[in-house]
Formats: C-alpha cells, structure tokens, sequence
C-alpha cells in the first residue's frame, strides 16, 4: 500500500501558503501535517580562485529573529525561483544582491530546505566571479548587504560552527571538498 493523501485544504495564503493535508501511510495510521509552501529555490556562493575570496550577504530574517534574537545572517546569495531556469534564476540573483557576474556556475546538487513542514527544494550552485578592487561591504538592495570575505576566513567559520544557515554550510563544505586548495 502506499501513501494515501485524504485531503489537503487551505489554510492561509499571503507571501507563502499553509495548507494543512491529512495523508493514510503504508501501516494504516492517518496523520495530520502542516505543510508550507512559497516556491522552489536556488542558492550559490561565489568564489574568487585568484583572489580566494568568497562572496554572501547579510540581512535581516525575521524567522532567525524570533526564535534566537538574530538580527542578521550571514549567508550565501539565494532566492525563490521565479521561472524553471535555476542557473539563471541565482545569477539574477546574484546580479540584484551583490552586483555581480558569475561565471563556471557548477551545479552542487538539490536538496528539501526542510522537508518536515516546507515544499522549499533548494539548487545548490558554486560559481567563480571576478569583480574590481573594490571595499568589502557593499550594498545594492535596501536591508542586504554583501560582504566579500577572504576563504581563509570561511574555513575558520566553519571550524569553529559559526556557520548557522544550512544551504551555506553545505556550499562551504561542497567548495572544500571540490576545491581544497583554495583552503591551504
């Protein structure tokens, strides 16, 4: 027997939307299950090999904020899928957040966000980038700014756990194990 969905109804809907399913599993328990839904995404970090430097940003996340007081995040550029193309879509994305043009975009895999409550499947991508001297903050959409950080910087980050967002944690570590000398 599979699974069996019994229903699915609206809950609420605004940015994203909460439908709450009844399903019946393979054993015959029936369970009720919250599911959230506000589209597909991608992710990517950039990275300079010449320069070994990577690039996120910081914004506000009110989720962050409410349940631990996090004011901002530190993370890689991400954003909703607004059309199938997800290589296009991040650098878009990373284009409108960073300012920045991203070349080798390397597909790193795709992954359920949270899969427990969110239909959010997120593209993992690292690209190379190159951009001018240049300071290293910067801003070009009001609330997020982007940071250019040296790797040296994110391995210590990583080493030490003050990585607290998941989809850049596993680019951190994808850019590590794919490019380890850029860690040396």
């Amino acid at each position: 027997m599979a699974v069996e969905q019994l229903s699915l109804e609206l809950a609420w809907q605004s940015w994203t939307t909460l439908r709450v399913g009844r399903f019946r599993l393979p054993h015959g328990e029936t369970v009720t299950r919250d599911i959230e839904d506000h589209g597909w995404a991608a992710s990517v970090l950039p990275f300079d090999p010449v320069r070994r430097t990577v690039v996120m940003v910081r914004q506000f996340r009110a989720a962050a904020f409410v349940s631990a007081g996090v004011e901002e995040t530190l993370e890689a550029i991400a954003g909703i899928l607004d059309a199938p193309d997800a290589a296009s879509e991040i650098a878009r994305e990373a284009r409108e957040e960073a300012g920045l043009t991203l070349a080798d975009l390397q597909q790193v895999g795709k992954a359920w966000v949270s899969p427990g409550i969110s239909t959010e499947r997120a593209t993992l991508f690292l690209a190379t980038y190159t951009r001018p001297d240049g300071p290293a903050e910067w801003s070009t959409e009001p609330g997020v700014t982007a940071l250019e950080l040296p790797i040296a910087t994110l391995a210590a980050d990583l080493d030490a756990g003050r990585i607290g967002d998941l989809k850049t944690l596993a680019l951190a570590q994808a850019l590590r194990l794919r490019r380890p000398a850029l860690f040396d």
